[in-house]
């Protein structure tokens, strides 16, 4: 545990899957061919704190509903990338944008197409829900399924760890 707590104060940046991450991994079909998910509050809260702490975050999806976007439109620094058919080009061009490293970086990845992002972030994290082979390679499996707390309580230990969470700014939204 105490190398995860050294690697947590290093984190500056969250990198999140949507489906079966941000949200449970449900997706719903209306009528008219909308695709939706539904996500977290408690993750959501989580997501604009930590944005206002200064921390980037970004989603990196292979899925794609304008309706995904739409969900963190007002998170306002959040970088959503949809459609993302090869996640490691994906993460290696945010990480140069933003001149990071990887050890800087958290990912939470669901299933096998996040193997290859995880496998290069410095603490990589799953939901308890994960597919088998993520579980297999993952620095931390949250307690808690995606879409409902994972992305919350990932951010929340970062940011307990470096002494970030709940100060006087965590209670004005």
């Amino acid at each position: 545990m105490k190398n995860l707590t050294d690697k947590l104060q290093k984190i500056n940046t969250f990198i999140f899957d949507f489906d079966g991450v941000l949200s449970d991994g449900k997706v719903y079909t209306m009528a008219d061919g909308e695709q939706v998910r539904a996500t977290n509050v408690k993750d959501g809260y989580a997501l604009h704190y930590a944005l206002n702490k200064g921390y980037n975050i970004a989603v990196i999806s292979g899925g794609y509903a304008e309706s995904m976007r739409h969900r963190f439109k007002a998170f306002h620094g959040m970088e959503i990338f949809l459609q993302v058919g090869d996640k490691i080009e994906r993460f290696n061009q945010y990480l140069a944008d933003h001149n990071l490293t990887a050890e800087q970086v958290l990912v939470m990845g669901d299933d096998i197409p996040d193997y290859p992002m995880l496998k290069l972030a410095g603490i990589k994290c799953c939901p308890q829900d994960a597919s088998e082979e993520i579980k297999n390679i993952v620095d931390y499996i949250s307690p808690r399924n995606g879409g409902n707390g994972a992305v919350r309580d990932v951010i929340e230990q970062v940011m307990k760890a470096q002494g970030k969470w709940m100060n006087e700014d965590a209670f004005i939204w």
